[in-house]
């Protein structure tokens, strides 16, 4: 990278329920623009967040919150006001890209594959199953597998579902109903304009669920995945495919299951998230890694983007 040397604010923590994963990718991130030279102010996100980013006055924002505010289209407002460009995708791409619903609206047309499925009122769940179990239960905006049940009939949350059985119903007003798609966890990064590799994932306990996904030793990720080369092709475009159609800026990653009993037609794409982790155990840091590409290259790469979109940095630099 031929980055001028930088002062870059990290804005990572926050309040969501992800806080503890963005503060460690924030951690990594400040580490590895410290170690190539720049200026880093690491920010804790509060609600005087924009009066600290004011009297900061960095060149360049990049972002490291997960969930909400930071992910959902309210800190890239904030920051588009204040004229501060920052990495990752922008306002529009992100209201839309946490929201399931939203996602499946925007990508399903164009050929795109989700699973099936509705919104649904937590509270309407204690009267009966809105789908045939199994069936998944998930947060219409959360990420890092956050909130996420699997219903069946060999469940314990009852049939129907209990109130006093623990579950998101509890905790979110209105949930998404899926159909469960049985298989294999994939998943594929996208880094500019360019999808890398396609991982699978396979969980100790059964389910990558949240500490599967951030505890070490508990998820085997196999890099990159061993599957047939037109489920691996198949995953790569879909992955740039929602990226673009999403606006999506920097870099994003999309999840995948696989039924692979079904070939092809088992595929399906579950989210896809504009603000991937960066911490050691993270998939796009792997992937990029397996493509050559360092921690702290892929760093600068990122701010490097996202200086370009905003007319900081010529289109040949970087």
């Amino acid at each position: 990278m031929n980055l001028p040397k930088l002062h870059v604010a990290v804005l990572m923590g926050g309040w969501a329920n992800e806080r503890p994963v963005s503060l460690m990718s924030g951690k990594g991130v400040a580490d590895a623009l410290e170690s190539r030279g720049h200026r880093v102010t690491r920010i804790d996100m509060d609600r005087q967040v924009a009066a600290r980013l004011a009297e900061t006055a960095p060149d360049v924002v990049f972002n490291a919150l997960h969930g909400v505010p930071g992910e959902d289209g309210t800190v890239q407002g904030m920051l588009d006001l204040m004229g501060i460009p920052y990495t990752h995708s922008g306002l529009a791409t992100s209201v839309i890209a946490i929201d399931k619903e939203l996602t499946k609206q925007a990508l399903v047309p164009h050929g795109v594959p989700m699973p099936g499925g509705r919104v649904v009122r937590s509270e309407d769940l204690y009267g009966g199953d809105p789908l045939a179990r199994p069936y998944v239960l998930k947060p219409v905006n959360e990420g890092s597998s956050v909130g996420v049940a699997v219903v069946t009939d060999e469940s314990n949350y009852g049939n129907p579902i209990r109130r006093d059985a623990e579950g998101p119903w509890q905790k979110f007003p209105s949930l998404l109903a899926e159909p469960y798609v049985r298989g294999r966890e994939l998943t594929t990064a996208v880094l500019g304009d360019r999808a890398l590799l396609v991982t699978e994932l396979v969980p100790k306990s059964g389910f990558y669920d949240f500490d599967a996904k951030y505890t070490d030793g508990m998820t085997e990720h196999v890099c990159p995945a061993q599957i047939p080369d037109n489920i691996a092709q198949l995953c790569l475009d879909y992955a740039l495919q929602a990226h673009r159609l999403l606006g999506c800026r920097g870099a994003s990653r999309s999840d995948f299951r696989w039924d692979d009993e079904q070939g092809e037609a088992g595929l399906f794409l579950l989210e896809t998230n504009t603000q991937p982790g960066m911490t050691e155990l993270s998939l796009v840091p792997e992937q990029a890694r397996h493509c050559g590409i360092s921690y702290a290259d892929l760093v600068e790469i990122i701010i490097a983007d996202a200086l370009r979109h905003f007319g900081r940095l010529p289109e040949d630099n970087g």
